[in-house]
């Protein structure tokens, strides 16, 4: 259930990244969504390592981690490809 649970964290905070930090993104909305899985699972990873949350509960914690790091990949996106 980890790894399903962890593409709906994805998906909600790819949306949210997209919601908190509006603006144009090279690869439009999908490309968006895929990178805050993506984020998910860096923030998860490293939020259970630190102990903030765990890859195989639904928590705030987790949630939470699940976002920063959608933030840091979208943001590290557009820095990108703004280059």
């Amino acid at each position: 259930m980890g790894f399903l649970s962890w593409i709906l964290f994805g998906l909600i905070a790819g949306i949210l990244a997209k919601w908190i930090m509006p603006g144009k993104d090279p690869g439009g909305f999908i490309v968006t969504i895929l990178i805050g899985i993506a984020g998910a699972f860096v923030g998860g990873w490293l939020g259970a390592f630190i102990g903030i949350g765990s890859m195989g509960d639904f928590s705030l914690g987790s949630f939470i981690t699940a976002i920063v790091g959608a933030l840091v990949l979208l943001a590290g996106y557009r820095m990108l490809k703004k280059a």
